[in-house]
């Protein structure tokens, strides 16, 4: 697995990242080909408070986690249990399913940015392969969004799938 660990107003010091590196090796067994992972790992600081996101990036899948807390490494154990019940969950979904594997979307996340008043202050560019309602509402799900973009198999057209207050899920389909 390749890891792209950085800070935000925090230094990442050697300890940090070899704490970091352990910890996130524990998720490694989920994975299938080690050689095409990315994990990035942003570390900020706001007041006491010590935040970790994590986004783990294959051929097959993305998932996102995030968690604050006031001790860092508090934060990076249970960010890590996170992502473990993530890949469990998303794990057992794919057995029972027999999802086809090939058709899992592909995201490249630029860096993050703070958010100020109504600017835009990230963008995403994002690779569509054709998948199906029901991966498209896993992905989402993974990756801890209330909303996500694909291409429907079925339709060969754009499509966002989205969570509505209810707990349900809606389709967006553009013509």
């Amino acid at each position: 697995m390749k890891y792209n660990i950085r800070g935000n107003k925090l230094e990442v010091t050697d300890s940090i990242n070899d704490y970091i590196r352990s910890k996130l090796s524990k998720v490694e067994k989920y994975l299938d080909d080690n050689d095409v992972v990315e994990a990035k790992v942003l570390i900020s600081a706001k007041g006491k408070d010590e935040k970790v996101e994590v986004t783990i990036w294959s051929g097959k899948y993305n998932i996102r986690a995030e968690v604050t807390n006031e001790d860092l490494y508090s934060a990076i154990d249970l960010v890590v249990d996170k992502l473990e019940r993530q890949f469990k969950k998303y794990k057992e979904k794919i057995s029972s399913k027999r999802v086809n594997k090939e058709v899992i979307p592909d995201m490249e996340i630029e860096d993050y940015f703070e958010e100020e008043g109504q600017t835009i202050v990230r963008r995403k560019e994002v690779f569509l392969k054709p998948i199906d309602e029901e991966e498209a509402i896993t992905q989402m799900e993974l990756l801890g969004h209330t909303f996500f973009v694909f291409k429907n198999v079925d339709t060969d057209r754009i499509n966002v799938v989205y969570k509505r207050n209810d707990g349900d899920y809606g389709i967006i389909d553009a013509k």
